[in-house]
């Protein structure tokens, strides 16, 4: 009896371009045997099992009874042929899996033939045998196929299958499959869409997009038979991915084992709608009306095909993702092909595009890419100006995808194509996803990345190759009289603790207990020495004298090479050993006579002296005798990495670059894993133009320290400052992930001590002021660096009407560590560059330098039209919160009636009416001519219904010549709204 007919698969059309065989290899599959078969229905008897590979059953086992244990032992093997011209090449095995059925087979009854159905599914994933195994085991689970009412399943079935699989060679040779990559591609869902989409069996969601391959050779891959969900509860996370292959009799079977959709906060992705600003719209669209496929597809890509994707997305980084939603043909066979011209312009409706940033997977190390793209209307202008491709899939090419043979849509002639280009550009359902705001969540991911990352030990190695060998610092001669009294000093040291040792043993003896006899002072030598040996305390005094030994050696005995005679060196170890003994009794008997040694005098200066002084010089501009001290201090410790760094510090604000960078290099020489001096090699190689060098220093301090915000920071300048954006916005990625478990662990700490009625001390900020991908803007750190990274300054206003901090960010803490080396410019610059912009009316440019300008520690001599320009662009662009603050800081900075104006403006947006007057009330008594000031008084006295003062306020509008029509026309409309006259007109 046959299966039904959903239970085989479709063949798919081929999805990558692999090594080609010579000849055929077969795959050997063996069904053991199953189990636990009657917790999927506890009557079984009888069962068999087919196996099925790529749409064709490669046979049935024979039938065997079930054991009371639920097991069944089947020992059915077969198998199929894997080869480049069949049906079953390298490319169907990556992405497709056997499927496994076990069927029930019911005796005859009466007149009845025997009754044959299915009772669970299992699938295997082959992918393995490309991976270098020629053999793999596993147990398979099955799922349980859906029966009629009265038959009870049960929900913990822990069935399954006992498969192996193998083949005679390797399908892929080792440096096949190690010079190619597996390319896997999951199309999560779309949301957002069309008001129009409804749940019309008629109706196929599609997606579809087209990977590259050796040659000029491009496969589709076709995401079909998406899920239109109505409004409810958002997807799950995890959740599992799914095999690309059309229904089958158990749907958990579809599942892809140990491959889930885990999701992560938005601000980590690598799409669009990434902004705080779009976590709203994004949740909320997660709940409504939505498709969903949760399917991956894969395909395996030869070292030819490897190296075309890599140019590709070189040379262009947008791919194009067209999604569309196709008419299910209804009728007999052949019905497709019989459609008219106008049935088949109608079954392609909702044609859209997303645009796919594909650089990313060109940064080093990364291997997967994960995010939300916009889907816009397809239009072949915009989509060749953006991907330089000529032709629709969907469209064009539909031939490749054999939809006729899925009964979906057609396959019109090449003829045929340019007229229905221009029909669908005209297709008013198309601009309906832009109208909805429609996005696709995906993921493309590569076993390897196509960039490798450089390791540690590589970047090491590197760094000490970029700094020259320097002379070995010189020896620190000590004279002989010095060494001496050091071996004096350790001997008085090792003798207390011996005679700490003897009291805990034996206790103190007095004076009046009288002589010790000879056994007893012997018994306690051996309990001593017994005491010192097994404690390992005798080996540990003997090492506390050896360095003063050697030192003696040296220094007095000016030894420093070998002994040509083994009667040398037994001469000298005798001459040494009563040297050694004599000044030992010396040491013992000042010990004993209680004779204090006087200690060393101090230095003159300490260390910390040296730099209070050579900062006072640099204060009084005394810049040779700053120099003088910091040299002193070096040369006081020459193993002080603090020391270098200061110097240089000194050096990279008023000497040379050259001359900072060998200081750091010197500290980096002394410790190879300080990652402050490894930053700053970094920075002065920029300023060096050595961009090569730097990035260099820059990638093994983030390989060194990963969690270091300054480190991911600075280093996503330097590729920002090399237009490396992608990487860039990688790095300030990964800078802001740490600063908010950072945040969190503050606000975590910060929670704890309220809740224990402790007063916590402040911490780095105030987390409710950090929203997720909280806006932060980078500081100029090296030279000509310019960030295009996208976030705001300032976080809306709080109610206080007291001037805030701004919220940390990871530039703010970039730029401290900074200032302290004196490798930031005066915010000057930025302010003027802001200035230049705003009088060529490129506000997103003017506000970016602006907000670069506030982050400062150290104020612009001109805040005051910083504050005032910015504060304008905020009210243009209808932030009135962000607004507000900055014109509360410039009133706080320098007041003005244009400040308060500003203040007035924005409380009155923000209907804090009570607050706006006050506000434009000051701005009046500065300056009682301005006829805006008055507008906006009118409109409150409007708002609260205060008909006289309005008018009065109207009359002064009017008086002074107000230019702003707008205002003008919302004064109006107040007035017909509240019912008031208009005594002017």
């Amino acid at each position: 009896m046959e299966v039904p007919a959903g239970l085989t698969g479709r063949k798919e059309p081929a999805a990558a371009a692999l090594p080609s065989m010579s000849q055929p290899i077969p795959v050997q599959i063996t069904v053991v045997n199953a189990q636990d078969l009657k917790t999927l229905k506890s009557n079984v008897l009888v069962t068999l099992v087919r196996v099925e590979y790529n749409g064709a059953v490669l046979g049935d086992s024979s039938k065997t009874d079930v054991l009371p244990d639920g097991t069944a032992e089947y020992d059915f093997s077969t198998s199929f042929e894997c080869s480049p011209d069949g049906p079953n090449c390298l490319d169907v095995l990556v992405q497709k899996p056997l499927l496994l059925t076990v069927l029930e087979v019911r005796p005859k009854e009466k007149k009845k033939p025997e009754k044959i159905t299915p009772l669970g599914q299992a699938v295997v994933d082959l992918l393995p045998l490309l991976q270098g195994v020629r053999s793999l085991k596993v147990f398979a689970p099955l799922y349980a196929v859906p029966a009629s009412p009265s038959v009870s399943l049960h929900p913990e079935a822990t069935a399954g299958l006992e498969v192996t699989v193998s083949t005679k060679e390797l399908l892929l040779s080792a440096t096949q499959f190690s010079s190619g990559n597996l390319l896997s591609i999951t199309l999560e869902a779309a949301y957002s869409v069309p008001e129009a989409f409804t749940p019309d069996a008629q109706q196929n969601y599609m997606a579809c997009l087209q990977i590259p391959a050796a040659g000029e050779k491009e496969l589709p891959l076709l995401f079909k038979n998406g899920i239109l969900k109505a409004d409810g509860e958002k997807e799950p996370l995890p959740r599992p991915k799914n095999w690309p292959f059309g229904p089958i009799l158990a749907p958990a079977a579809l599942n892809i084992p140990d491959s889930f959709i885990v999701g992560g906060p938005y601000e980590d992705e690598d799409g669009e709608l990434t902004k705080s600003e779009d976590k709203e719209f994004r949740l909320q669209a997660e709940s409504t009306k939505r498709i969903v496929w949760d399917t991956e597809m894969r395909c395996f890509l030869d070292a030819a095909a490897v190296a075309v994707l890599q140019t590709r997305i070189a040379e262009c980084r947008y791919w194009p993702v067209e999604l569309c939603r196709m008419s299910v043909a209804s009728g007999g066979k052949g019905k497709a092909s019989k459609l008219d011209k106008r049935d088949e312009d109608k079954q392609i409706a909702f044609h859209g595009v997303a645009y796919v940033n594909m650089m990313h997977l060109l940064c080093p190390g990364v291997k997967q890419i994960r995010g939300a793209f916009r889907v816009f209307n397809y239009q072949d202008s915009e989509v060749f100006e953006k991907t330089k491709i000529q032709y629709s899939i969907f469209r064009d090419r539909r031939s490749q995808l054999s939809l006729a043979k899925e009964g979906v849509g057609t396959s019109p002639a090449t003829k045929t194509a340019p007229s229905m280009a221009h029909k669908e550009e005209k297709d008013s359902s198309a601009m309906q996803y832009s109208e909805a705001g429609t996005f696709l969540v995906m993921e493309i991911k590569l076993d390897r990345p196509l960039v490798p990352k450089r390791l540690r030990e590589e970047l090491v190695r590197r760094v000490k190759e970029l700094i020259p060998p320097r002379p070995a610092l010189p020896p620190r001669t000590e004279g002989a009289k010095k060494v001496v009294e050091d071996y004096h000093k350790r001997v008085t040291s090792v003798a207390v603790a011996i005679l700490r040792e003897y009291h805990e043993l034996f206790g103190k003896q007095l004076p009046d207990q009288g002589v010790m006899d000879h056994e007893t002072m012997e018994e306690q030598k051996r309990q001593l020495n017994y005491e010192l040996n097994t404690s390992g305390k005798y080996f540990a005094f003997k090492e506390q004298l050896k360095y003063s030994v050697v030192k003696i050696v040296r220094e007095k005995y000016l030894k420093t090479t070998a002994f040509e005679t083994k009667e040398q060196l037994q001469a000298f170890l005798s001459e040494l050993y009563v040297y050694l003994v004599d000044h030992m009794h010396i040491a013992l008997n000042k010990l004993l006579s209680g004779e204090d040694v006087s200690p060393a005098p101090p230095p003159n200066t300490t260390r910390k002296q040296l730099l209070l002084f050579a900062r006072e010089a640099e204060a009084n501009k005394d810049l040779k005798l700053a120099s003088l001290f910091y040299t002193q201090r070096i040369a006081r410790d020459q193993r002080d990495i603090q020391s270098w760094l200061d110097y240089g510090a000194f050096c990279l604000l008023y000497e040379d670059a050259t001359k900072a960078l060998e200081c750091f290099q010197q500290a980096l020489c002394l410790d190879p894993q300080h990652i402050q001096s490894l930053l700053l090699c970094g920075i002065v190689a920029v300023k060096l133009q050595r961009y090569e060098e730097a990035e260099i220093f820059f990638e093994d301090a983030c390989c060194l320290e990963p969690s270091s915000i300054i480190a991911w920071t600075l280093s996503g300048l330097f590729y920002e400052m090399q237009n490396s954006y992608i990487q860039a916005e990688r790095n300030f990625r990964e800078a802001k992930k740490l600063l908010r478990a950072q945040l969190e662990e503050e606000r975590r700490i910060l929670a704890a001590a309220e809740g224990e009625g402790k007063k916590p001390s402040s911490p780095s900020t105030d987390p409710e002021k950090i929203p997720d991908g909280s806006a932060d803007k980078p500081p100029e750190v090296m030279k000509d660096v310019t960030s295009k990274e996208e976030a705001t300054a300032v976080q809306e206003a709080p109610e206080a009407p007291a001037p805030q901090p701004p919220p940390c960010t990871i530039f703010m803490k970039t730029v401290e560590f900074l200032m302290k080396v004196n490798a930031v410019r005066n915010p000057n610059v930025w302010a003027q560059k802001g200035h230049l912009c705003y009088l060529q009316k490129d506000f997103d440019n003017a506000k970016e330098c602006y907000e670069r300008v506030i982050s400062f520690v150290e104020d612009a001599v001109d805040m005051h039209f910083v504050y005032l320009r910015l504060g304008s662009i905020y009210l243009e662009e209808k932030e009135y919160g962000r607004a507000k603050h900055i014109y509360l800081l410039a009133c706080d900075n320098s007041a003005s009636c244009l400040t308060w104006l500003g203040v007035g403006i924005a409380c009155y947006r923000l209907e804090e009416m009570l607050e706006a007057e006050d506000a434009l009330s000051e701005a009046n008594a500065l300056n009682n001519t301005n006829a805006e000031v008055w507008g906006y008084l009118a409109l409150i006295c409007l708002q609260g219904g205060r008909q006289l003062e309005a008018e009065q306020c109207y009359k002064y509008t009017v008086k002074l010549g107000l230019q702003n029509d707008a205002l003008l026309r919302e004064i109006r409309a107040a007035q017909h709204r509240f019912g008031f006259g208009d005594p002017s007109l």
